[in-house]
């Protein structure tokens, strides 16, 4: 096995699942602090659907691409603060204290933005529940592995990532549900307080982490919690030893941390290479755009409704939760290393079968009629009507040419139908028809091509590239550096999220979903190659014996062979 430790006899996910009668303790630590990652799933993925409802209520939303851009990525901006301040908070305060601190700030920013009368204060909602997102994002799955066995610690930081799918899966739910109700997006987004306030009241019933605690000198208080965890008296003193080597080394070497310390020590140079380039991988794959923009990725693919765009919108976030149980399984098994691989090659074939779906729709976009559009009168798009070359016009064109028009498809949606402005009599004048009005997609015979493809490409990373960053970052630093170094991976994830998230709706008008989608394929090429040459395999190895693994030559092209001990 990679990193000279000897293979376990049973899988670690078998194991894994015996915990719930042998230790259900362990699994109680787990979960609890696996909460914040429910919310982190939950607050991000609610707002692709609540998208749809608050364009109906703030008008400026629906015109303004950069201000429905500004809604979803000012959350992710709150997360870049949040990872920042939480690699300091994690070292200075403790992980439990961090979960907490996130909590208060999920609560308060969703019951701001349930309440939110402006787009303005929505968006001050949004900020906050964000900051508690980049906080959560690296403090839950770092209590998660502090506070697991070894041998599970992989499968157990895996449930933290099933519990963020699993909270986007919910956000799809909760949304359907209330499609009913009256401002549908108050209700979604003030939904997220529930959980913030059952985790602050588990959390307030559960220790901090041993490996903190031991390296803040409260040992005894340490040993006590280690003694729940293992169960096994040899497995607890191996633990506890190697605990002491690592932090009577750390201790010696009382200077500052500081980046230039960071960069010159080898082991954790080597390990922000890899914990941040798989992050920025991570991101620029294009992952984000699919939980954030699903259901506008799916009018994309044709179909208007919004309610029709959230159901097929949760198929692909059920596939993204499905995947992460599947890591559970495999993280261990397979190994971090491969798995990312196979799953950025899955990324990259996924991708380019979108490229070529969203390009043959748009070639075969359904035409424009002259006459059908001329028979709404007043309400023909004045961009169509001054053109010179409107007989050439087909649907694409039409809702190009002006965010305020859109078009009204024919009964048979592929045949020419009308470029109109786009108002309430507008929309009611071709809904009496059973005719569909389409603002972000045009029909199209494809649209159940794409979305396989979407479906593919989740069950292809979300195992993998949705899975292995943060179970790396939070076992590849020494201990002495884990706060600082996780803060800075989870920036790097919450910067590349917001870059991709805030420039996604930008580039599928600027140059077409079409080649946006190979952008990402590309971007995802370049990652297989990082992956082969940079980030070593971790499974199964101690933490406390990362940090000699890191010091050897870790550079490894031929990933199939193993490595030396």
């Amino acid at each position: 096995m990679e990193g000279g430790v000897p293979e376990a006899d049973m899988s670690a996910f078998r194991e894994c699942l015996s915990l719930s009668w042998k230790n259900p303790y362990v699994l109680r630590l787990a979960f609890s602090a696996g909460i914040g990652g429910l919310l982190f799933g939950y607050d991000t993925g609610v707002i692709s659907g609540a998208l749809l409802y608050i364009r109906d209520d703030f008008k400026a939303v629906d015109r303004k691409t950069w201000l429905q851009e500004a809604i979803v990525s000012t959350a992710i901006a709150g997360a870049i603060i949040g990872a920042s301040v939480g690699g300091w908070m994690n070292d200075k305060f403790g992980r439990k204290i961090s979960i907490l601190v996130a909590d208060t700030l999920f609560l308060l920013g969703s019951l701001v933005m349930a309440f939110a009368p402006s787009p303005a204060v929505l968006i001050l909602g949004r900020v906050l529940v964000g900051i508690g997102v980049g906080m959560a994002s690296m403090a839950s799955p770092l209590y998660i592995s502090e506070t697991s066995p070894t041998r599970v610690r992989g499968a157990l930081v895996s449930l933290n990532s099933f519990l963020i799918t699993g909270g986007q899966f919910l956000s799809y739910l909760i949304n359907l549900a209330f499609t009913k109700a009256p401002h549908p997006w108050r209700w979604m987004l003030g939904v997220a307080a529930a959980p913030a306030v059952i985790q602050i009241i588990f959390m307030l019933t559960l220790p901090e982490s041993p490996r903190w605690l031991y390296r803040q000198g409260k040992e005894e208080e340490a040993k006590q919690i280690l003694r729940k965890i293992y169960d096994n008296v040899e497995d607890f003193n191996n633990e506890i030893q190697a605990l002491k080597e690592s932090v009577d080394a750390e201790l010696k070497n009382t200077e500052k941390i500081s980046m230039i310390q960071l960069l010159k020590t080898t082991s954790v140079r080597r390990g922000l290479y890899a914990g941040v380039g798989l992050a920025f991988f991570q991101q620029f794959s294009g992952i984000n755009t699919v939980m954030y923009y699903s259901p506008s990725i799916v009018q994309l693919a044709g179909f208007a409704s919004n309610k029709t765009a959230l159901l097929l919108s949760l198929i692909t976030s059920g596939l993204n939760a499905f995947g992460s149980i599947l890591s559970i399984y495999f993280i261990d098994k397979t190994g971090r290393k491969k798995l990312a691989l196979i799953s950025l090659i899955g990324v990259v074939c996924t991708l380019v079968l979108l490229t070529v779906t969203f390009r043959q729709a748009e070639i075969h976009s359904p035409m424009v009629s002259f006459d059908d559009s001329m028979s709404f009168r007043n309400n023909t798009c004045p961009d169509f009507k001054t053109a010179v070359n409107n007989d050439k016009w087909d649907c694409m064109t039409c809702l190009k040419a002006s965010s305020t028009c859109g078009f009204c498809a024919a009964p048979n949606k592929l045949q020419p139908g009308a470029c109109v402005i786009s108002s309430g009599s507008t929309n009611d004048m071709c809904a009496k028809d059973h005719r569909a009005w389409y603002t972000r997609g045009c029909p199209s015979n494809f649209g159940w091509i794409a979305l396989i493809g979407l479906a593919l490409y989740i069950m292809f990373f979300s195992p993998g590239m949705g899975t292995v960053p943060w179970v790396v970052n939070s076992e590849i630093y020494p201990l002495r550096y884990r706060g600082v170094c996780g803060g800075i991976a989870s920036t790097t994830v919450w910067v590349s999220n917001l870059i991709v998230s805030q420039s996604f709706l930008t580039l599928t008008e600027a140059i077409g979903p079409a080649w946006t989608f190979l952008l990402f394929g590309i971007i995802a090429f370049i990652g297989v190659f990082f992956v082969i040459v940079f980030v070593p395999e971790t499974k199964g190895v101690p933490i406390e014996e990362v940090e000699s693994m890191l010091e050897k030559r870790f550079v490894q092209i031929k990933f199939w062979q193993k490595r030396e001990k």
